[in-house]
């Protein structure tokens, strides 16, 4: 039986890995996302094997409609299919189209897209804290600070007609972090640890999580990127726990899963309104 179409805006996880052990064995894809909104696509973070899970999802995901690349930094789990994925975006190189977005040191000191594939889009945007930038008519792309991750690195708030969404990427914890991401509707964070505060890594934990999306209260929060300890721990778990301490509906993404954009209104918790469950 074919796939169900997706809903006409939405956000397709195409992989949910973090970091480079659930990378290397792929029991998470590595795909990155992809935005569907209004006819116009981005694809964020293409990570190994991006490729081949856009042509095996269901719906296949035809590379040549994508319209814009965004690469958030240069490490391997978010951008190692970023050539390959650029290539097919533009027919090989043939037809001269799309945009790609990427800090400078992607595509300058060790550059993740080949050089000789950058001269394929037909715009590159160096990402930059402050950026903003208009993908489409009422769709913007803004990069409001640089990250803490040990090279350049930007996370993004997308703004489209009836939906707003941020999504906070590899960092350590900053305090700017919730001013920067305040008053989007849907926060995706990266999620790679239990705990966070450990400096030889630079990576949120799911406490660094909790704690910002109490910050925020958006009306719906997505953990996503998940290392091996959030494998083993059940990402569903800890969103749960996670919703439940903040009163903020809270999903574990899951590889090939579609987020209709704007996400349906949750049901409410039992006791939410203040008065007792059944």
């Amino acid at each position: 039986m074919p796939a169900a179409p997706p809903p006409s805006d939405h956000l397709k996880f195409l992989g949910t890995a973090g970091a480079r052990h659930v990378v290397a064995t792929q029991v998470r894809h590595s795909g990155g996302l992809v935005y569907a909104l209004g006819g116009f696509r981005l694809w964020v973070d293409p990570g190994p094997g991006a490729l081949v899970r856009a042509l095996a999802s269901r719906p296949k995901l035809d590379p040549a409609r994508v319209d814009a690349l965004y690469l958030s930094h240069r490490h391997l789990d978010h951008a190692g299919d970023a050539t390959a994925v650029l290539e097919a975006m533009t027919g090989g190189g043939f037809k001269r189209r799309a945009a790609l977005f990427a800090p400078g040191d992607a595509l300058e000191d060790d550059p993740v897209v080949f050089r000789y594939a950058q001269a394929f889009p037909a715009r590159i945007e160096r990402l930059r804290a402050g950026g903003a930038w208009e993908l489409a008519p009422g769709i913007t792309l803004a990069t409001p600070l640089a990250h803490d991750h040990g090279v350049e690195t930007y996370g993004y708030r997308l703004t489209a007609p009836g939906v707003s969404v941020g999504h906070v990427v590899d960092t350590f914890w900053m305090d700017a972090l919730a001013e920067a991401y305040a008053g989007v509707e849907v926060l995706l964070v990266n999620t790679t640890r239990l705990q966070g505060g450990d400096r030889r890594l630079l990576h949120l934990g799911a406490d660094d999580a909790e704690r910002l999306i109490a910050a925020v209260r958006p009306r719906l929060a997505v953990l996503t990127h998940f290392g091996m300890q959030l494998v083993r721990e059940g990402p569903e778990r800890v969103a749960l726990a996670i919703s439940e301490r903040t009163g903020v509906p809270t999903l574990a993404a899951r590889d090939g899963q579609s987020l209709p954009l704007p996400p349906p209104l949750p049901a409410p918790h039992p006791g939410e309104d203040g008065r007792e469950g059944p």
